[in-house]
């Protein structure tokens, strides 16, 4: 099988490239093989979820007021 010019122009870059960086691209093509293949079930799944659903194991973890509108001064001299 003969390989396509661009196929040609990769392997010569590549091969260029000192091993470390080689290993370097070997694992960006397999990160991107893996990323086309990856199930889509999380993605749908998450979307047909609310913000609320999603978020809900974040909800309370920082320090802080439970609820900001319960700051009495937080409208003081709104309109004036």
């Amino acid at each position: 099988m003969a390989m396509s010019h661009l196929c040609e122009q990769i392997l010569q870059t590549v091969e260029a490239l000192s091993a470390e960086e080689q290993r370097q691209v070997l694992d960006f093509v397999e990160f991107l093989r893996a990323k086309r293949h990856k199930p889509r079930t999380m993605e749908s799944e998450m979307a047909s979820q609310s913000f609320f659903e999603v978020a809900q194991a974040a909800i309370g973890a920082g320090e802080g007021p439970g609820d900001l509108s319960t700051n009495p001064d937080y409208m003081h001299g709104y309109g004036q």
